[in-house]
């Protein structure tokens, strides 16, 4: 298998298991390929803050999925070592927001990857910079 369907594959399988992005937050996985990936999700009423506006922690938790598919999608297990998140403009009841992450480097066991959400008019709502850290394992059993 390719890489490129390898890592769509990969994608599959893992956001057929996701509840949360799939089922709670209603994210579409868009697009997963070799250290990348896009999700999108919609600003529906029920994730609004005392402010009107999207809440932090939802566009966050976008752009945290969005980080375990493109660093996930070289089929070796990885989770989150540590990242930090950047808001840069609110997300309005409404919106459609659009989270591409793209893989920076990996070396050895670690990568570092960037995360652009962006709202359906271009702009750029947050930015997220995850490190990575492989462990045992593999997303889908390979011969």
């Amino acid at each position: 298998m390719d890489a490129k369907t390898l890592a769509r594959t990969v994608g599959e399988v893992m956001f057929a298991a996701d509840r949360a992005s799939r089922e709670f937050l209603q994210m579409e996985l868009i697009n997963c390929e070799p250290g990348r990936a896009v999700m999108r999700m919609e600003v529906r009423e029920a994730m609004l803050n005392g402010h009107r506006i999207c809440h932090g922690g939802l566009i966050f938790t976008l752009a945290d999925s969005t980080f375990a598919f493109a660093c996930n999608s070289h089929n070796k297990v990885a989770v989150a070592a540590g990242c930090s998140i950047e808001f840069l403009k609110p997300g309005q009841l409404g919106d459609v927001l659009t989270c591409e992450g793209a893989e920076q480097t990996l070396q050895g066991r670690h990568g570092i990857y960037d995360m652009k959400v962006s709202n359906q008019r271009g702009e750029v709502v947050a930015m997220f910079r995850g490190k990575s850290a492989q462990i045992a394992g593999q997303v889908i059993e390979l011969p």
